[in-house]
């Protein structure tokens, strides 16, 4: 079942903040052995803008995450959210945007909230450095909060007792109690049924419409990302495709590369020549039949 979702903008919001990279790379060192999970990523998202990260386990998608959020240096390249570039950032300065501007939503419920607390207490729980950086008056209530996610009747509710879906709410109302401008959400719908899964995607769009919330998901699932105006396919480690309205189109990096989507390798397998030809104002592909 699918949850309609019919809102106005709010006249009081947008406060959501723009995303940027240029040539991020990030490169994870072993014993004997480098593995790079990120090759080279531009990715522009604009305040108050909702893409989800589409791609298969391992492509970076979950890196490119934790990079947005700071949580540590990427090898090369640039990393600004809002007006502070992550990479140049003091630790002061990355402690302040994590209690007050950017939340990062973990996979798997119980990796964001404290058990052994009800869903209200969590957020206030998680409101205490926000206060502490003079937001205090900024901050949504408690019942707010659970309103905007659907439980307003569950607050008080110990979490063992809440189902998985509703579990999954009630973390999205706790990493929203500091009113972030950027929500990172890592695989949000995941081991969740189907009903579950629209209430949770359907309160995400609700928060991105009515908060003005920046709003980065990072899904492997196709029905998942239906749901995101604008999706960013990511491919070894690289930006592999972009979706608008249903159309996937492939993107021309910086240094111009041009990843096509996996399904034309079916047509144009790893090694065929291609020219680009301009002809009556359009650019065109040739193919190089005779490759002998």
């Amino acid at each position: 079942m699918t949850t309609e979702l019919i809102l106005a903008p709010s006249a009081t919001a947008p406060r959501g903040l723009a995303v940027h990279t240029r040539g991020l790379v990030h490169v994870y060192r072993g014993e004997g052995r480098d593995v790079a999970a990120l090759a080279g990523v531009d990715l522009s998202v604009r305040a108050g803008e909702m893409i989800g990260l589409l791609g298969p386990s391992g492509a970076g998608k979950s890196t490119l995450l934790s990079l947005l959020a700071g949580l540590f240096r990427p090898t090369a390249g640039t990393v600004v959210v809002g007006d502070l570039d992550l990479t140049k950032a003091t630790a002061s300065e990355l402690d302040t945007l994590h209690a007050t501007d950017v939340s990062l939503m973990l996979q798997g419920a119980a990796r964001n909230v404290l058990p052994f607390l009800t869903a209200a207490q969590n957020i206030e729980f998680a409101q205490v450095a926000a206060q502490r950086a003079e937001r205090a008056g900024d901050l949504p209530g408690t019942p707010t909060l659970l309103g905007m996610v659907g439980l307003s009747d569950l607050g008080d509710e110990p979490l063992d007792r809440l189902t998985p879906g509703q579990l999954q709410l009630a973390t999205l109302a706790v990493v929203l109690s500091t009113r972030p401008g950027l929500l990172l959400a890592d695989e949000p719908t995941s081991r969740l049924d189907h009903e579950a899964r629209d209430r949770v995607l359907a309160a995400l769009a609700r928060v991105n419409r009515e908060l003005g919330t920046t709003v980065v998901v990072v899904t492997h699932d196709r029905d998942v990302a239906r749901w995101m105006p604008r999706t960013v396919t990511i491919r070894d480690g690289r930006i592999g495709g972009e979706g608008r309205s249903g159309e996937e189109y492939a993107v021309v990096t910086a240094d111009g590369f041009l990843p096509l989507p996996a399904h034309a390798l079916e047509v144009l397998p790893p090694g065929t020549l291609v020219r680009l030809e301009l002809e009556d104002g359009e650019y065109r592909l040739r193919v190089e039949r005779d490759q002998s």
